[in-house]
């Protein structure tokens, strides 16, 4: 072996008996980041707003009034998932949209309900839950276009 040439890194590396880390959990099983809660308490103050909204304008435009609430519905989800960059962003106006609609959803004691017909109802229940769901299980968000760095870091 001449003077010019390097040893192997492995062998001059200290070694530890160090048990190997576990990763860091993602997802929903990330810790909460505090600085977030305004923005969840937001979504769902708007997620309520919304469902409100929608109740009387499908109710009140039929067939018209129900794709401009089950649209809007989806950009807030969607945004909101977009916004904070995780599943909970989709699932917090969900649940604020949610408990809007079942609230509104059990009239008062003399018999009045805030809904129209049983059809218009159903679609928007099952559309408002199925596009929440859509938005919440999307694999992963698009790349920004000028985003210069490498994916996965």
């Amino acid at each position: 072996m001449s003077s010019r040439q390097r040893p192997r890194a492995s062998s001059q590396a200290p070694r530890t008996n160090a048990p190997p880390r576990s990763p860091a959990p993602t997802g929903l099983a990330a810790p909460l980041n505090p600085a977030r809660i305004p923005l969840y308490v937001g979504l769902a103050v708007l997620g309520a707003a919304v469902g409100l909204a929608g109740t009387l304008l499908q109710a009140a435009l039929f067939p018209g009034g129900l794709l401009l609430v089950l649209a809007a519905s989806a950009g807030l989800f969607y945004g909101g998932r977009v916004l904070t960059g995780t599943q909970l962003g989709a699932l917090v106006p969900a649940v604020g949209w949610f408990v809007a609609v079942i609230v509104l959803l059990g009239g008062r004691p003399e018999g009045d309900y805030v809904f129209g017909e049983e059809i218009g109802l159903a679609l928007f229940m099952l559309g408002g839950m199925a596009v929440a769901v859509m938005c919440a299980t999307m694999s992963r968000l698009p790349l920004p276009a000028n985003d210069p760095g490498r994916s996965g870091t």
